[in-house]
């Protein structure tokens, strides 16, 4: 496993970037706090999580020690992958995240990227124990979530989730998922007609 990659950052994207290590570049995931860090052209060290597939290895990376724990801490959870768990990150601080799961904030939840009701209630079970127990992550800053790219809730954001899981990408079934969520649809019909857009090639 891949513990930290320390190298130049030589091009910066939406949500990854390139890290030359000794002439090799590791195309590296991160959350928006880690992108905002970063600088073309600067050295940089990022506490890394390899995520090995079957048909790919992608690379997550994080500038603090508490972005990477909490990123393995959900992951853990049942139906949240790599994906929905950098879009929390990106959705949130670590010590807004821990207020809101340690509060049981579900709603607050919701407005995060992919994250449904059942997907909220899951996280504030499956976490509310063990981040408590988490001194380095303090509760100090207000369970505020900062601006991001898809904000959806309720049937509309399990959907998304749910898609998610299949395999496409956020980027690709968010845009469409909000656009036919007329609220009249549940999530079962939503991802249905989503799929039958996705088909198109829409």
């Amino acid at each position: 496993m891949i513990g930290y990659v320390r190298g130049i950052v030589t091009h910066l994207f939406k949500e990854s970037c390139y890290v030359d290590v000794h002439g090799v570049g590791y195309r590296v995931y991160v959350p928006t706090t880690t992108r905002q860090q970063l600088i073309e052209g600067q050295e940089a060290t990022l506490f890394t999580y390899l995520n090995v597939r079957e048909d790919a290895m992608q690379l997550y990376g994080f500038w603090t020690e508490e972005e990477y724990e909490l990123f393995i801490l959900l992951i853990s959870v049942s139906g949240i992958g790599p994906k929905v768990g950098l879009g929390i990150l990106s959705g949130m601080t670590p010590e807004a995240f821990k207020l809101a799961v340690i509060n049981g904030q579900v709603q607050q939840l919701t407005k995060l990227p992919g994250i449904g009701k059942k997907s909220a209630e899951r996280l504030v079970l499956e976490l509310k124990d063990k981040l408590a127990k988490m001194t380095y992550i303090s509760t100090e800053s207000p369970a505020v979530i900062q601006p991001i790219g898809v904000t959806a809730s309720g049937a509309a954001g399990e959907a998304i989730e749910a898609l998610v899981s299949l395999g496409y990408s956020e980027r690709d079934v968010a845009d469409i998922v909000e656009s036919l969520d007329d609220g009249k649809r549940d999530v079962s019909e939503l991802i249905k007609v989503s799929l039958i857009e996705l088909g198109k090639g829409r």
